[in-house]
C-alpha cells in the first residue's frame, strides 16, 4: 500500500498552477494573485474629513469646552463637491463627511457639539486639537506601496482596495473548470421509485459541491450509462473543454468497471492502494495532458478521497499557496476505537471549542464508507493512527473539512 504522503506528493507533481490572465479587477474575487500588487494612487487622493461638522481653525476652539465659541459660516461642503473659499481666522465652514478640507482649515468639530445660530453662525462648545477628524492624503495608502504579494487571494476587501487605486486589471490564475460525472446503470435521478438493485444518485452532487468550495467551475457532465463508447466519448470531450475531471467508482483493484476500462485504455492511469481507511483505492492519470481524479465509489470514502487528494491539487492548478485545509490539535470527548490493519484511519468527527479554549471531537459514530448521513454531520475528520485507537481525553490531529 502506498502511504497518503507518497499518493499526494505525486498527485500534486502532476498538477501545476495554470497559466495566469489578466482580468478586469470586478471579475478577480476569489482568485489568486499572480503578481504583486503596487499602488500607482495615494488613498485618500485629497485631505477630507471624517465627520459631518464644521471645518474650523484649532486655535479659534481654545477654551470652547468652558465658554462656547460663536463663528460665522461661510460656505459649504458636500461629499462630492469642493470649494474654493480659503477659510480665515475667526470662520467655520460646514462639511459633510468625505468632502474635501478647504484651504486654511486644520481641523473639523463634530456637528454633535455645536448648535447653529440661524443661517449664517454657528455655536462651538468644544475645542478641537489641531488635525481633528481630519483624513488626510495618502494616509491609507502611497503611491508605490506594496499592497498584496502574489499568492493572495483576492476577497471582497481587497477588490475594495483595488477599486480605490484604480488597478483596474490585474493578473490572477483562472477558475478551474471541472468536469464532474457518474457513471452506472444503476443509477436513478429522476425521483421515480427504485427497482430491485437500483440507488439514487448522490456522489456527483456531493462531489459538485465540493468543487464549488474548493473554488473551481464546475461542468456537470450528469450520469453516463455503463458503455464504454459513450463513456469515452464523454471524457475526451471532458478532457478537451475542462481543466480536470472528477469521476467516483470503478476504482477498486479487481474490479471491472467501464470506467477503469476506458481509462485503462484511453488514459495515462496511475491506480493506487492508499495505506489509508476509508478511501483505499484512487485512481490519478490524464487524458491529453488534463489531470483526471478517480474517486472511490463508496459516498465516504469519495469524500474523503476527494480532501484528501483531489482538493489539494486543484487549488494548487488555480494558484493557491495554502493546499490543506486547517489542522488542529484536539481532544476527544469519547473513544476513537479501531483495529491494528496497517492504516490510518480518517475518521470522521464532529469538533468544537469548549470552554476550555480547546478544540474537542466526538465520533460521528457511524463510520462505514457507505454511511454518509453519519458523515454529513461531522466537519472534521480526525487521524488516528495504526493500532488500538485514541481513548477519551487523548490528543488527536485533525482536520476540519471546512474553511
Amino acid at each position: 500500500m502506498t502511504p497518503l504522503e507518497d499518493a499526494q506528493t505525486f498527485v500534486l507533481s502532476q498538477c501545476p498552477p495554470a497559466e495566469p490572465v489578466e482580468v478586469a479587477f470586478t471579475e478577480a474575487e476569489w482568485l489568486v494573485l499572480a503578481d504583486d500588487v503596487v499602488a500607482a494612487e495615494q488613498v485618500p487622493p485629497f485631505d477630507n474629513t471624517a465627520v459631518d461638522g464644521y471645518a474650523v481653525q484649532a486655535a479659534d476652539l481654545a477654551g470652547a469646552d468652558e465658554t462656547p465659541v460663536e463663528l460665522p459660516v461661510v460656505d459649504e461642503v458636500a461629499a462630492g463637491a469642493a470649494t474654493d473659499r480659503v477659510l480665515q481666522p475667526g470662520e467655520a465652514i460646514r462639511i459633510m463627511t468625505g468632502a474635501p478640507l478647504p484651504a486654511g482649515a486644520d481641523a473639523v468639530v463634530m456637528v454633535e457639539d455645536t448648535e447653529r445660530l440661524g443661517d449664517d453662525r454657528v455655536r462651538i462648545s468644544a475645542s478641537v486639537d489641531e488635525g481633528a477628524a481630519v483624513r488626510h492624503a495618502g494616509d491609507d495608502v502611497q503611491p508605490g506601496d506594496l499592497l498584496f504579494l502574489a499568492g493572495t487571494v483576492v476577497t471582497p476587501a481587497i477588490v475594495g482596495v483595488l477599486a480605490s487605486v484604480n488597478a483596474v486589471r490585474v493578473r490572477v490564475y483562472p477558475r478551474a473548470r471541472v468536469a464532474v460525472m457518474s457513471t452506472g446503470d444503476e443509477l436513478v435521478e429522476d425521483g421515480r421509485p427504485l427497482r430491485p438493485g437500483e440507488i439514487r444518485e448522490s456522489n456527483r452532487r456531493m462531489l459538485a459541491g465540493l468543487l464549488r468550495d474548493a473554488g473551481g467551475e464546475v461542468v456537470d457532465l450528469g450520469t453516463v450509462r455503463d458503455d464504454e463508447a459513450a463513456l469515452e466519448v464523454a471524457l475526451r470531450s471532458a478532457a478537451a473543454d475542462c481543466d480536470a475531471i472528477v469521476t467516483s467508482g470503478g476504482v477498486s483493484m479487481g474490479d471491472y468497471d467501464v470506467v477503469k476500462a476506458v481509462l485503462g485504455r484511453i488514459a495515462d492511469m496511475t491506480w493506487f492502494q492508499i495505506a489509508i481507511k476509508p478511501a483505499k483505492p484512487f485512481a490519478f492519470g490524464t487524458i491529453d495532458g488534463t489531470p483526471i481524479f478517480g474517486l472511490p465509489g463508496n459516498p465516504v470514502s469519495s469524500i474523503v478521497s476527494f480532501e484528501m487528494l483531489a482538493r489539494p491539487a486543484l487549488r494548487r492548478m488555480m494558484g493557491h499557496r495554502k493546499l490543506a485545509r486547517q489542522s488542529l490539535v484536539a481532544i476527544t470527548d469519547d473513544d476513537l476505537g479501531r483495529r491494528p490493519d496497517g492504516k490510518v484511519h480518517l475518521m470522521r468527527v464532529a469538533a468544537e471549542f469548549a470552554d476550555d479554549g480547546r478544540c474537542h471531537v466526538r465520533s460521528a459514530r457511524a463510520q462505514g464508507s457507505h454511511q454518509l448521513a453519519a458523515t454529513a454531520l461531522s466537519n472534521a475528520i480526525a487521524i488516528v493512527p495504526d493500532g488500538d485507537g485514541l481513548p477519551a481525553g487523548a490528543e488527536v490531529a485533525i482536520v476540519m473539512m471546512t474553511g
